[in-house]
Parts: structure tokens; sequence; C-alpha cells
């Protein structure tokens, strides 16, 4: 067993003593998660003063506050994934959101089990082993099959008295639109890359509001485990899966979608009122909680033990966002005390790609059309150019806002290279997988048994790096290195370079792009046919529609997506398109509805 947490040896000795005098058995450590959704750190202990927590304020009065607390990534699955395991979600193959089940959300489908069994124990697995009650009262919408059954249920008063429990609560938080109204939208300050606008001030303080209606079940929460008389028995960790769902927020690694309020409440008041300023990420929570409950942590487990003697903190935040819904993109990102690097790798497409889930939300839809009237500010109108730059570097102790992007400025030019180095390291330490096309990926975990070990299985070291410089050749225009990289004998690179090929328009490619269509990997074809469409040739775009309903569902939703950037020419399809309205795959729904609203 691991030995019992520092802090809590006081405690330890004192229930030890009761043992000797009163025969009574000292009982493990409850360990309570409270996470909440789409939320950002609005709250009173973290300087908000348009709404009231009593609350969470108070659970900060008694126990610690982080201050530089950030998920590993924005997405609300690929989120969870990483928490429940203690992972990063690129090393388990977990990355792209809502990516094990068949539909995108709901039901499954055995090859996607297949793909996506984990062969590795999630921690409420460990605590099952060590003897804990285990529950979840909410989303289980992980990006893989559990090893083993992972929950005893949703509800911790079923729990024998004398049984520690391990209990997840899932709160709606910034999901829940109807709360009732406490902040006055008109004297809110917002942040300056988004315009002030009646709408964006009314959908803000309808955002706060959420966090008054979660501040009161939080207080449910912890009333019932007192009344349980487990309270002062109980460690608990409330934080949120990741920040606000807004334009910069949610789905991208800017401050407003990646940083979270993180509150640990101990049952000892030792450290009451600490506020700590070290970089911890979301996945340290799960090292944590198994050291505070004596349960061995697993060494696969990449989360560190924050509340350690031993601890050492972090000196930078490593962090990713893929695959959200039916909108492909690849961002990683480094984050010190001061400075961050955002590496686009799919520069070529807009940070405002069509997305049902986004695109659906009335402030959205207003800042599509006060860009449309050309009235927003450069800083403002930034997410709807039609390309991104590569790379993005902000000083966040002078510019906390991440408007002024420093990566072609002289001065900053060895801060620019060390963070890209250091990014490229993580990448291949941590085993990322994102630079694989989501259907290849696919294909490869089925073969292997799961992504994490088609990872594993193979030396990919070289593979990563390699996708690197595919790309990178592509962002610099180099269409000579890009033709060799079409005779790679790995799909993921030929995938890369036909798509950068076209994305240059890059006629001297025409021959090798026209025979990449004939691949023997469907992902290339698509690149390819794309690619060939863009320097004037559409004789290959039937190939597009014969792959959408292929068995593989991402190679028919990445067909789709390559159809809907054909724009309006892509409505010679329509009829083929309209059928794809009643795919078993969601996110290919998606796409041929909004094809066919737009085609109306």
């Amino acid at each position: 067993m691991y030995p019992p947490h520092p802090s809590l040896m006081r405690n330890l000795l004192c229930l030890l003593s009761l043992f000797v005098t009163t025969s009574v058995i000292a009982q493990p450590l409850n360990i309570i998660w409270i996470v909440i959704e789409d939320a950002s750190p609005h709250i009173g202990c973290y300087g908000e003063t348009a709404i009231e927590t009593p609350t969470l304020d108070q659970m900060a009065a008694h126990g610690i506050r982080f201050e530089s607390a950030f998920v590993t990534a924005p997405v609300c699955s690929s989120s969870r994934s990483a928490m429940v395991s203690g992972m990063y979600q690129m090393t388990l193959g977990a990355h792209n959101h809502r990516s094990q089940t068949a539909t995108g959300k709901g039901s499954t489908n055995e090859a996607y089990q297949d793909s996506y069994r984990l062969p590795v124990k999630l921690v409420p697995e460990l605590f099952r082993d060590a003897g804990y009650y285990v529950t979840n009262n909410g989303k289980t919408d992980y990006n893989f099959i559990p090893k083993s059954e992972v929950y005893h249920g949703k509800d911790w008063t079923q729990a024998p008295p004398d049984q520690p429990i391990f209990a997840q609560f899932q709160l709606s938080g910034g999901k829940n639109r109807k709360a009732e109204k406490h902040a006055d939208p008109d004297t809110l300050k917002l942040p300056p890359y988004y315009p002030d606008h009646p709408v964006i001030r009314k959908d803000w303080a309808t955002y706060l509001d959420s966090w008054v209606k979660t501040d009161k079940e939080v207080a449910s929460i912890l009333a019932k485990l007192d009344k349980a008389g487990r309270l002062d028995s109980t460690a608990v960790f409330l934080w949120t899966d990741h920040g606000i769902s807004h334009l910069r927020g949610k789905q991208f690694l800017y401050e407003e979608g990646i940083r979270i309020p993180l509150i640990v409440q101990l049952p000892e008041k030792e450290d009451a009122g600490l506020v700590r300023e070290d970089i911890i990420e979301h996945i340290d929570i799960a090292a944590t909680s198994l050291a505070l409950a004596g349960i061995a942590i697993p060494d696969y487990l990449q989360g560190r033990d924050f509340l350690s003697d031993h601890h050492v903190p972090r000196d930078h935040l490593f962090i990713g966002r893929d695959r959200c819904d039916e909108t492909v993109d690849i961002i990683r990102g480094i984050r010190d005390e001061r400075f961050k690097f955002i590496r686009n790798f799919m520069s070529h497409v807009s940070h405002a790609q069509p997305n049902q889930y986004k695109d659906g939300k009335t402030i959205i839809k207003t800042l599509r059309e006060l860009n449309s009237l050309d009235v927003l500010t450069e800083s403002q109108a930034q997410a709807f150019l039609s390309r991104r730059p590569t790379e993005e570097l902000y000083d966040l102790k002078n510019d906390p806002n991440e408007l002024i992007n420093l990566a072609t400025d002289p001065k900053h030019q060895d801060r620019l290279v060390s963070m890209r180095q250091l990014l490229y390291r993580r990448m291949l330490e941590e085993r990322d997988m994102g630079l694989i096309p989501e259907p290849i990926l696919e294909d490869l975990g089925r073969v292997a048994g799961s992504k994490y070990t088609a990872f594993l299985a193979t030396d990919r070291i070289e593979q990563t790096q390699r996708l690197i410089s595919v790309i990178s050749a592509g962002e610099n225009n180099e269409a000579e290195t890009l033709l060799t990289f079409t005779n790679s004998p790995d799909p993921s690179t030929r995938y890369w370079a036909a798509v950068w090929l076209g994305v240059n328009l890059s006629k001297e490619a025409q021959p090798a792009l026209t025979q990449l269509t004939q691949d023997d990997d469907k992902t290339v074809r698509i690149a390819a046919a794309q690619a060939l469409y863009k320097l004037g040739d559409d004789s290959f775009l039937p190939l597009l529609i014969e792959l959408i309903n292929d068995s593989n569902l991402l190679v028919g939703m990445y067909a789709l997506r390559a159809i809907e950037e054909l724009g309006d020419d892509g409505k010679t399809f329509s009829k083929q398109i309209a059928q794809e309205q009643d795919s078993d795959y969601e996110f290919s729904r998606r796409i041929a509805n909004r094809l066919i609203e737009k085609w109306r």
C-alpha cells in the first residue's frame, strides 16, 4: 500500500490512539469529486463581484484554492477521459471528442469497442479494488471502454456505513441557462476580445447566474455528507471540466478555455485559506486522491500528487485540443508561469470552422453577424479569418487577454524556439497520437486491440517526428519536400503531404496526387481528391461520395467535410448527401443537415 499522505499523519495518529483505547478501527478517508461543466473561475473567492457564491467561498476559506489550475483538454469528454485516468488524453488515444461510440453520442458499435478498450485501470477502478464504494451520478462518456466494471452505482448513500466512499458528482454548471437571475447584464465587464453588445452581455450574465445555482447544489452535497456523519472524514475536490462555452473558451487553448477553479477541502484545517500559485494539471487530482486514500499510484499515471511533501511543482502545462464533434482540428500548447505557446497544426482552416454545437448558440450567431457587418475590432475578428497563425506566443503578465501574438516579434524569437522545442519534446515523451488522422488511428486501434496499445506496440516516436516535419514543410510551402513525403510507406504522412499540396496549390503535384487517389488508405484518397479539386481538377470528386458510407464511420465524416469545403460546388451531390441525414453517425448527420439546409 502507498504510505498515508504526510498532511494527514496527525489525524491518523489520533485515530490510532482511539483504536488503542476504545478498539475503534480507523476508516480510510472518503474522497469526493465535484466536477462542474462549462465554467471558468468566475466565483467570489477568485475575485468575481457580480454574483455571490458563499458555499464555494467558504470551501476556499476552509481549504486550499489553486490559482493556476488547468485542464489538459478544453473539451468535455476528452477532459473527462484524462480526469478519470490520471493520464493525458492524447497518450490514451482519447483525444477526439466522443470517439468510442458509433453514433458519436450514446450507443455503441462492436468495431468501435474493439478499438477503444483500455488495458489500464481507471482511478475509480483502483478505489473499488481498495474496498471503496464507488459512485458517479453523472456522465461517463469517456473516449474509451474501461478495463472492468467501474462504478457500484450513482448514489453514494447506498454504501454500508462502515465502507469508505469515492463519489463523483457532476453538475451542469455553465450549461444551465435557466437559473434564477442575479447578475446585471448592464454592469458587467466583458473581456476585450468580445464586443460590447446586449446579446453578449445577457449571455455572460446568464452564465454567471449558473454559478449561483451551482453554489447551492454544492451546499446540498456537503450538507448531505455532513448529515450522514461523513464530512469530517472526507476530502473534497471541486473543479470544472474546462472553461466557459464561448468563442474563445471551450474547445480552445486560450485561458478562457483551459484555466479552471480548483478548491480542495481536507478534513483537517491546518492549510485553511491557503492559496497556491503553482501550476496544476487536472490529471494531478487523480494521483493526489489515490495518495490521500493510501492507494498505490500506478506507474502509468502521468498526474502528480500535488499535496505530497515531496511534490515537485510543474514548470509548465502541456495542453491539446483535437476533433470536437464534426469539427476536425489539432492544436497543442505549452504554458509556463508567464508565457503561452500555441501550435496550430491546422492553420489552413479558420478558428471558427462550422460546428453545430457552437453555431447554434445565440452568442456565436451574433458574433458572426457582427463580423459580416465589419464592426468588430481586429482582435475580435481574428477568429473569423480563413486562416490562423501557425504559432501563437503570449506574454500573460503583460497581456492576460492574449491579444498580442509575439510569435513574429524578433525580441521573442529565442523564447519562441525554446517553447516550440519543449512542446515537440513533450509530444514525443507523452506518445501524443494527435497527428495521426482519426480514421487511420481508428483502424490501427482495431488491429492492435486499442489505440493505446497501438501506439505502445510500435515505436511511433519517429512517426510523430516525421508528421511534425511534413506539416511544417507544408506551412513553409516546400513543395519538393512534400512530394517526397507522398511516397512514404506511412499513410498518415501521405495524408498530410496531400493536404498541404492542395492548400499551397502546388501545380507540380498533380501527378503524385492523382496516384494517391488510388491509395490503399481511404483517408489519403480523400485528401488527394480534395487537393486536386483545389488545383482545378474536379474529376475525382465522385470518390468522396463513394466513401461517405464507409464502414469506418470516420472516413465517411472526413469525406463529408471535404464536400462541405467545396462550397456550392458540392451541391452537385445534394441527392446523395441528403441520404446521409439518416446516417447512424451523428457527426455525419450534422454535416449533411447543414449542407442540405444551406442549399435548400
